[in-house]
């Protein structure tokens, strides 16, 4: 791949040969041909990449484009961009369709010469897309006119010699315009002189054959001329009619190209399959595109055109038929069959999957060049974003740009990035932007990133309604909530156990802006107030200072049966920097809880976001830097103290716990490089708890080690397990936590 597009192998290998090859029939960027995996009647499946914003779906369509332009006819367009939104100022609504405008953009790049061969010529689209437009001339000005006939008929212009395709096209609108203003039968005159001019003798025989192609129109009564007034008339009449007048036309354009193979000369000068690329396929223009190609090959038209497509989201609810692959799969053989009774199933869907660490690793140390970066960047870099190319290259242009901001990921986010490819999408003004608003403009809808800016700190449904009535507008109710939660998951983002903003990169940018959104973090503390408040039981006396009921003890918070909704509150008390309630909870818990439930609640309470700095008290002090590591490494030991009334033993706990919280909340921050001093006391603490616990001595000690592994690996820290122990033996605890099916030490 000459961009380096990494990751995406499957697709573009050429020894031996990955899917594009396989599909188009010639290798990438070279004039060679390679034999198709599928041909007819099944014939290539229609290609559709799936996944949320940042995930690269565009990129590939680009590497597509540039990898057979010059080689094989190739049309990229963008189903999202304006031209397919709404039909010009002078167009009626009633002979214009995001289908046909994209049908009319995809042949004219379609023309292009390529080596080899001439450009391809679309007779059958051309007329068929000016019956449509005739049809909406009745009150239209001649120069309106003239202006959409010259741009439909150049699309006959591949077919011709040189010059006389412009000559002909003038000859042929001066006919129509003077039908259509010259006659009431303003679609019946335009429509003639159409045909007239395909059908006379300069056109060639084989225009006159494709000007008869709609006699075969369902009720044209083998008449050219009416089947192209149904269709118009179709057109204008909207809905299943419209629908059924955009396959023909969708059906033309293939049969044109289809055109360009036939004969021994064709397709000896034409190697492989003609390629259209469609972004944004989840758009109108995309979905209708779709629809019409896979009906039409279903009921047994076949064509030699190779469709790729990229879709956001997950493609349930556009394609819910299609065969479903996953990148690797595809790698060598896509396995692909189509079922008869189900048209959708000739569409393939192939998620795109994440990157690497080693692709971070590559697109980092590329980016930053001669840049001085931490060694430990790049590893950190995928860990924070989880693998979304996006997030790794505007990171990676962030670091290169600001390599003394590069120890610490929350300020490059914080930091003005200048983006390579050019866009400016994340600021208001001229000046460029935080790179964590370049990220958000890209990767959240832009029409409710106000709103989830606030809800990314819920967990659920219920926690997302309490901030919705404490921080956003009067009519951004519970139904307003789940709408928002629909289109999160139509759009690859749907919420996962916990977190109503399920992708922990999108979530993390999300509530940077939150805290952000004002100089003091007001509304960052109302939103986690607001959540604390929601978590708290009923009845429960507020505690200006992080307390609540159960202090220290193991039926209260963390060991009850609000053992969850507990943790949520702890975690938000823990972003505001009230740390001794999590820490009094989780002593309280730990001789009673099973192991595995409470290194669980830990982690969910250590995850909470460290987004300013706090005193030794906790306290925002509206500074700068991390507190986490002294107190995790002990040096406050001293000056921290501890709650009256408990024994040594006690004491000592409170204290090793609060090390033990402080450390991983350190280490699973995607925001800040790992420590590994910090990891190495981790480690340690993990292990004089085991020793306190015999029953759990297993799950402990097993995540003594995998916990700091992980956190100086770059990963999220694992889930508590105990199966696998270093003597050989199954590690197990005693059958402990058998029953915990919630996580959090219920098992309701």
């Amino acid at each position: 791949m000459d961009r380096q597009l990494h990751g995406r192998g499957a697709l573009f290998d050429t020894d031996p040969a990955g899917l594009a090859p396989r599909l188009v029939g010639l290798r990438p960027y070279r004039h060679l041909s390679h034999a198709p995996e599928h041909e007819p009647p099944a014939g290539p499946p229609f290609l559709v990449l799936s996944g949320a914003r940042g995930l690269g779906k565009s990129a590939v369509l680009e590497e597509l484009k540039a990898a057979y332009t010059g080689h094989t006819p190739v049309a990229l367009i963008d189903c999202a961009d304006a031209q397919f939104a709404a039909p010009p100022a002078e167009r009626p609504a009633e002979s214009w369709s995001p289908v046909a405008q994209a049908l009319l953009v995809l042949a004219e790049l379609l023309t292009e010469p390529v080596t080899g061969a001439g450009g391809i010529a679309f007779p059958r689209l051309m007329a068929g897309l000016l019956a449509v437009a005739a049809g909406g001339w009745r009150n239209a000005d001649s120069e309106r006119m003239r202006r959409e006939v010259d741009r439909i008929l150049l699309l006959n212009e591949g077919g011709t010699p040189m010059g006389f395709a412009g000559r002909w096209a003038g000859k042929v609108a001066a006919k129509v315009v003077a039908a259509a203003t010259g006659s009431d039968a303003v679609l019946a005159g335009a429509i003639e002189a159409t045909l007239e001019s395909m059908t006379e003798g300069l056109a060639g025989r084989r225009h006159r054959r494709e000007a008869q192609w709609y006699r075969t129109y369902p009720g044209s009564g083998d008449n050219a001329k009416r089947g192209l007034i149904l269709l118009s008339g179709h057109f204008q009449a909207g809905g299943s009619s419209r629908r059924h007048a955009e396959r023909h036309l969708v059906r033309a354009l293939l049969a044109d190209l289809t055109d360009a193979y036939t004969g021994v000369l064709p397709r000896m000068r034409r190697l492989g399959r003609p390629l259209v690329l469609l972004d944004n396929a989840q758009e109108r223009a995309g979905r209708g595109l779709m629809t019409a190609v896979l009906q039409d090959r279903a009921a047994g038209f076949t064509d030699r055109t190779a469709f790729v497509a990229a879709l956001r989201g997950d493609g349930r609810t556009v394609l819910p038929g299609a065969v479903r692959r996953t990148l690797p799969e595809v790698a060598r053989r896509t396995e692909w069959a189509p079922d008869d009774a189900e048209p959708f199933s000739r569409a393939l869907l192939v998620p795109l999957p994440p990157l690497g660490p080693d692709d971070a690793l590559h697109i980092v140390g590329a980016i930053c060049g001669g840049v001085q970066v931490p060694p430990r960047l790049p590893a950190a870099v995928h860990r924070l974003t989880g693998g979304n190319p996006l997030g790794i290259v505007l990171l990676a242009e962030a670091a290169a740009q600001h390599p003394e901001r590069a120890t610490v990921l929350g300020e490059l986010l914080t930091a003005p990035l200048r983006p390579h490819d050019g866009r400016r999408g994340g600021g208001r003004g001229h000046g460029d932007s935080p790179a964590y608003a370049e990220l958000l403009a890209r990767l959240v809808p832009a029409d409710r990133l106000d709103e989830l800016t606030v809800l990314a700190a819920a967990h659920d449904h219920g926690s997302a309604c309490a901030l919705a009535d404490a921080l956003l507008a009067d009519d951004f109710g519970s139904s307003a909530v789940r709408a928002l939660q629909t289109r999160l998951a139509a759009e690859g983002l749907p919420g996962t156990p916990g977190q109503f903003v399920g992708d922990p990169f999108v979530r993390t940018l999300l509530l940077l802006r939150l805290h952000l959104a004002d100089a003091d973090h007001a509304r960052w503390r109302t939103a986690h107030e607001t959540l604390i408040a929601h978590c708290t039981p009923p009845g429960t006396p507020p505690d200006p200072q992080g307390g609540g009921p159960g202090d220290g003890q193991p039926g209260g918070a963390a060991g009850g049966p609000a053992g969850g909704s507990d943790a949520f509150r702890l975690q938000h008390e823990l972003a505001l920097g009230r740390t001794e309630s999590a820490v009094t909870r989780l002593r309280g818990a730990f001789p009673v809880l099973d192991a595995r439930a409470w290194l669980r609640i830990l982690r969910t309470v250590a995850s909470a976001p460290y987004l300013h700095a706090h005193d030794d008290e906790g306290r925002d002090f509206g500074g700068r830097g991390d507190r986490r590591t002294a107190v995790a490494l002990g040096r406050t030991d001293a000056r921290l103290p501890v709650p009256d009334g408990i024994d040594t033993a006690g004491a000592e706990l409170h204290l090793r716990i609060r090390r033990l919280l402080h450390a991983v909340w350190q280490l699973s921050d995607p925001l800040v490089l790992p420590d590994p001093r910090v990891a190495d006391r981790l480690r340690f603490e993990l292990e004089q708890l085991s020793d306190l616990r015999p029953a759990g001595n297993a799950v402990l000690w097993r995540a003594s080690r995998d916990w700091p592994a992980a956190a100086l690996a770059g990963r999220p820290l694992p889930d508590p397990r105990t199966r696998e122990s270093p003597d050989g033996g199954d590690g197990d605890d005693d059958g402990e936590d058998a029953d915990d099916r919630n996580g959090d030490g219920t098992n309701g």
